[in-house]
């Protein structure tokens, strides 16, 4: 009996192995919102990674964290390294494009929990007297990602920060100039 137990067992195991081998390669988390304010007056917002404090989610989640900023004040080359508690973890972002009021697109290095490295870009689009804002996270998934995509839903996991950060930034960008 044991021994059935056992490789029912070693079955599981491997089947459960193989379903996540099976996984896509790649993910991509993405929202959108519209704002009621010009590109121009978003995208500073998020082409200086100082100006995420007010609409972060992540801000939120742990206001003790450690924040660091290296390079340029905006744009290529500005960059923004956190350390705080299990809500946010450790990592770094770096602006590795920049076109002015139309698109960000940042590499994410998380380092706590777990160790990885994604791509974000917002990009912004004129919609009459608005703005279509998209943000995106995508990257590789490697075995272990998708091991861990088994158990646990990404796009359930970032996709409400993602809304809670893109309602932030609607809040701030449509606020009247003081």
């Amino acid at each position: 009996m044991i021994k059935i137990i056992g490789i029912v067992i070693v079955l599981a195991i491997v089947g459960l192995l193989v379903y996540a081998a099976m996984q896509p390669a790649d993910f991509r988390i993405q929202r959108t919102a519209t704002v009621k304010a010009p590109p121009e007056r978003i995208y500073p917002l998020i082409a200086s990674l100082k100006a995420w404090g007010p609409w972060s989610p992540w801000e939120k989640k742990d206001p003790a964290m450690k924040r660091t900023f290296s390079g340029p004040d905006a744009g290529v080359g500005a960059a923004y390294g956190w350390e705080g508690d299990k809500n946010v973890g450790t990592g770094k972002m770096t602006i590795l494009e920049a076109t002015p009021s139309h698109k960000v697109v940042i590499k994410l290095e998380f380092l706590k929990p777990f160790e990885a490295t994604n791509t974000a870009e917002f990009t912004l689009q004129p919609v009459g007297d608005s703005t279509a804002i998209v943000w995106a996270m995508y990257g590789k998934n490697n075995f272990l990602s998708k091991l861990v995509c088994v158990f646990m839903d990404m796009e359930k996991m970032v996709g409400p920060d993602f809304e809670a950060g893109l309602a932030g930034l609607k809040a701030l960008a449509e606020k009247p100039a003081a």
